[in-house]
This record gives C-alpha cells, sequence and structure tokens, in this order.
C-alpha cells in the first residue's frame, strides 16, 4: 500500500507552463502518475504535454475532478498558490518551492486553520523533495529510478539524504512504501509526527527510515510519539554531527538555536526513544536492514 498517493489519484500541477514544472510533471508521467492538468493564470485553454491547462484551481477541480496538486511556482506566489489549492477543496498539495518567507508561511498556517480538521488540506513542504509511492505514483522532485517498490516508509528533512537512503536500501534488496521530503524550512506545512502517524497506521509500511538535522525540535517531538505510539520499529540519522553552534547549515531550519536542537542531544534524544540510530550518512541502509533482520547488512 502507500500513503498519501497512488496511481489513482489525480494531481494537477499549478505552475506547469514554466520550464521546471513541465520538466517534472513530463517526468511524472513517464512513470505513470495520474497528472489530470495544470494552472498558470491567464494560461487557460492551452494544453502542455496533452493536459489542460486552468486559469485557476478551482477551474481544475470542476473539469478533471482533481484531488491533489504538485506547486511549481516561484517563492513570491508560493503562499498564495497554496491558499487557492486549499480554498479549492483538494485533500493535498506538495510545495517544492524553496525560498518562501517565513511570514508567508505562517499565513499559510493560519490560513489552513480556518477548515475543520476532516477538511484540512494536508501540505508537504515547502522546499521538500516531495512525495513518492514506488511504483504507483509521485509527485516532486525526486528520481523515481532509486526508489525500489517494498515495506519501508522514508521521511526526511533532506531531500538529497532521502535519496542517499533509498539508494543503499535498493542495494540491499529493501524497498520503500512511500518517501515523503517533509522539507528543511522552518515553517513547513507537515511534521515529522504527521507522516509517522500514517505510517504507523499503513498495513504496506513494516518500518520507518526518519532523516533529521540540526535546528528546530521536530525530531524531538517525533522521538515522543514513537516512545509512546509507534508499534514499528524506526530507524533514524541525524545530519549536522559536525555543525558549529549558531551556523545555518544549508536549509533555513537547520540552526541551532536552544538545548535540544544540536545533532548530538537529537541522537540522545532519539536513541532513549528506543529509535535505532545510523551513526553516519553512509550506513542508513545497512542499520535498516539490521533492524529488519536481513542478512546482507554484513
Amino acid at each position: 500500500m502507500a500513503i498519501l498517493i497512488d496511481e489513482t489519484t489525480r494531481i494537477i500541477v499549478q505552475g506547469i507552463t514554466g520550464r521546471i514544472g513541465r520538466f517534472h510533471a513530463e517526468d511524472m508521467i513517464r512513470h505513470g502518475t495520474n497528472v489530470v492538468g495544470g494552472v498558470t493564470p491567464g494560461r487557460g485553454g492551452e494544453t502542455v504535454l496533452d493536459r489542460p491547462v486552468f486559469d485557476t484551481v478551482k477551474d481544475a477541480v470542476r473539469e478533471t475532478g482533481a484531488e491533489a496538486s504538485l506547486v511549481f511556482v516561484p517563492p513570491a506566489g508560493a503562499a498564495d498558490a497554496i491558499m487557492e489549492a486549499a480554498d479549492a477543496g483538494l485533500r493535498l498539495t506538495v510545495c517544492v518551492t524553496d525560498g518562501i518567507p517565513a511570514q508567508d508561511m505562517m499565513k499559510v498556517k493560519r490560513f489552513l486553520r480556518r477548515y475543520p480538521s476532516e477538511r484540512r488540506m494536508r501540505l508537504i513542504g515547502p522546499n521538500c523533495a516531495g512525495v513518492i509511492s514506488p511504483g504507483k505514483a509521485f509527485m516532486g522532485i525526486m528520481p523515481p529510478h532509486i526508489y525500489m517498490p517494498g515495506r519501508v516508509g522514508i521521511v526526511g528533512r533532506s531531500g538529497t539524504l532521502g535519496y542517499e537512503a533509498a539508494s543503499q536500501m535498493q542495494a540491499l534488496g529493501i524497498g520503500v512504501s512511500t518517501s515523503v521530503g517533509i522539507g528543511g524550512d522552518p515553517i513547513n506545512g507537515s511534521s515529522f509526527r504527521d507522516i509517522l502517524e500514517l505510517f504507523e497506521a499503513d498495513p504496506g509500511t513494516d518500518a520507518v527510515m526518519m532523516i533529521g538535522e540540526i535546528g528546530g525540535p521536530q525530531e524531538a517531538e517525533a522521538a515522543a510519539y514513537v516512545r509512546d505510539h509507534m508499534t514499528k520499529p524506526v530507524v533514524a540519522y541525524v545530519a549536522g554531527l559536525s555543525a558549529p553552534k549558531g551556523r545555518k547549515m544549508g536549509h533555513a531550519g537547520a540552526i541551532i538555536s536552544a538545548f535540544g536542537e544540536s545533532a548530538q542531544e537529537k541522537v540522545e534524544i532519539l536513541s532513549s526513544a528506543g529509535i535505532t540510530v545510523a551513526p553516519h550518512p553512509s550506513a542508513m541502509g545497512e542499520t535498516v536492514a539490521h533492524v529488519l533482520g536481513f542478512s546482507r547488512a554484513a
């Protein structure tokens, strides 16, 4: 099974007429994703990749029955694009855009909370690699060929390390149920805990690989959830063990500002919750294999 999306999910691409949006939409279609259209204001009535383009998300939903959207909109307009998707009644939006101002994301979070929980759109990102359920569908910018279908979930703040984990696991014969990049910004749509809850409830996922990094409280919150609620084994890796205090490392959210936000502190918190922590990035796959009892881990 898969969480969030599968081969039947009707997906639109906001920004499909742009160079980047078109490139990744084409890749999604090539790998079997059910892309039903796109949205670019002022370009309604055109076609891209043999899919219709609409002026608004509401038009796209009405004409195609779209359930989810992928946002390839520049930072200045990305928050409005996310809120438009929520207002149109979509259940899921993935925003790849990097560089959205934190103040804009605060506005998005407040906007989403206007809706009752049963109607509230789930946002993945921004500044994320996206979501992939191998062999079924993907929304984002990840290279699908490194993901083998299987029963281990991946959730991470770093898209690149998510790719690395999937590649290492594939080399060991371990497949992925779904991989979710939650993004590296300080204010994002979905947390580790949000995605861990979905994996815990998914009968097609037997274990989870969680990839964190310095900065922010999300890993500590995830550790508490794993300790109190998870029945499935969780493996983790935390990037940034050598980062000096107060230094931002790549992602806007990767800056140590309080106790429990350094990589070493997070490793200790995760370990104390019963989570097996990989000692370095090249050991992510073999650590998963060890926890699952794969002899090939040796």
